[in-house]
């Protein structure tokens, strides 16, 4: 405070008798004394905390502040008098009351009954003093102004703390998520989630939705969900991609979790323990980069659905290289006829050689079946019926439903 508080300026027109200010100040330590017991006896945050060293520590920043004031209102000092030293003890009273887990509320609660002693027992003084009632109503008015300043610190110190506090912890949220997504080791999860103070949970499930979906779906999750800092591909323009981590829904909490998620077009993972999130977070942005989308229904993507489409998918080089080796008969074959003779072959795979239902599942006759049938066996001999080819077809064919023969034959 580079320039002079109200209470300092108005001081300086205090008439207060020396003596008077002398009986004040050899009081301060008994004053000191009876405020700290006041707080701890009516506030119930204060309560068994403030003993030894600590309460100590709370009488002699009593009695400075207090002191503080006497000097304001003795005429000797004038309006000169600094309070910065005064204001910035309460700052960092109020820093170090946040640092301590105590409420702002319990903060002011006790400048309250502080400010209700003092003036209890300096007015008992003031009046024996025989000082002139109007001296003793400014004498009142200048010492509330005076805390009321201090409070105003105090609160501010809070304030700040908390923010900076909450600051660093959200700071330390990110690098654990970022941590657990791209699967750091235990050991450095378990420091990381200490220094974030972050309950660990028994599992994490990866979930991945629009941004826009974000901030309503927060509300509704616990609040240890972690939240990725980056947006991820696969969001539509304007709508970027964001994902979640949410612990312990599994068993029967991720159907609630699903619940939650309806018609907020999100993605939902696997439950993982929580320091192996890693692959629910791995699986859940495969489903997004494929393409996998929820349904129109409104229900979320569950890649647990979807689990042969991700692991084909794994590797497509190798998917591709599959499908050319097991269609090479086709290869020959003029295009059109080659892919009609594919999805019978898939159909067949698929429903285990039943004719009448491959004959529904390509809207064809049963005899047309029969007939490609013949074909495929013509093209294929005895390897229709050895296991090993019979598995490599049914890999092959399997996603997409409908490929095209063309994507799946080598090219010139």
């Amino acid at each position: 405070m580079a320039e002079r508080s109200e209470a300092t300026r108005r001081a300086a027109r205090l008439d207060l008798d020396d003596r008077v200010a002398g009986e004040l100040r050899n009081g301060l330590a008994l004053l000191a004394e009876h405020t700290v017991t006041a707080i701890t006896a009516e506030v119930p945050s204060y309560s068994g905390t403030l003993t030894g060293q600590m309460r100590d520590k709370i009488e002699n920043a009593v009695r400075i502040a207090l002191g503080t004031f006497l000097q304001l209102v003795e005429r000797s000092y004038g309006a000169s008098t600094p309070l910065v030293p005064a204001v910035e003890a309460a700052y960092a009273l109020g820093s170090g009351e946040a640092r301590s887990g105590r409420s702002v509320d319990a903060l002011l609660a006790a400048y309250r009954v502080g400010a209700r002693v003092s003036w209890r027992e300096m007015s008992a003084i003031a009046v024996r003093g025989q000082l002139p009632a109007a001296t003793v109503a400014e004498f009142a008015e200048l010492m509330f102004a005076y805390i009321d300043e201090l409070s105003a610190a105090s609160v501010a110190g809070h304030a700040d703390e908390l923010a900076s506090t909450g600051l660093i912890r959200r700071r330390n949220l990110e690098r654990l998520t970022q941590q657990l997504v791209t699967g750091a080791d235990e050991e450095v999860l378990l420091r990381s989630a200490e220094r974030a103070d972050w309950p660990t949970p028994q599992t994490l499930t990866a979930v991945l939705l629009p941004r826009s979906n974000l901030r309503p779906v927060l509300k509704l999750l616990p609040g240890q969900t972690l939240e990725s800092a980056d947006d991820l591909p696969g969001g539509t323009p304007g709508d970027e991609t964001a994902g979640l981590l949410v612990p312990d829904a599994h068993g029967d909490r991720r159907r609630q979790l699903a619940r939650l998620l309806r018609d907020r077009r999100a993605v939902l993972g696997p439950a993982r323990p929580w320091t192996q999130v890693a692959y629910s977070w791995q699986r859940t942005t495969r489903a997004l980069t494929l393409g996998l989308r929820p349904d129109d229904a409104g229900a979320p993507l569950d890649t647990e659905a979807h689990l042969a489409e991700l692991l084909l998918s794994h590797d497509p080089e190798g998917l591709a290289d599959l499908r050319a080796r097991v269609l090479a008969p086709l290869a020959a074959l003029p295009p059109t006829t080659a892919e009609r003779l594919t999805e019978t072959l898939r159909s067949w795979l698929l429903h285990h050689g039943r004719r009448d239902d491959v004959a529904a599942d390509l809207f064809v006759h049963p005899q047309t079946v029969r007939y490609r049938m013949g074909q495929l066996r013509q093209l294929y001999g005895e390897r229709l019926t050895d296991p090993a080819t019979v598995l490599d077809l049914t890999l092959a064919l399997a996603f997409p439903p409908r490929a095209r023969i063309n994507e799946l034959l080598p090219q010139d």
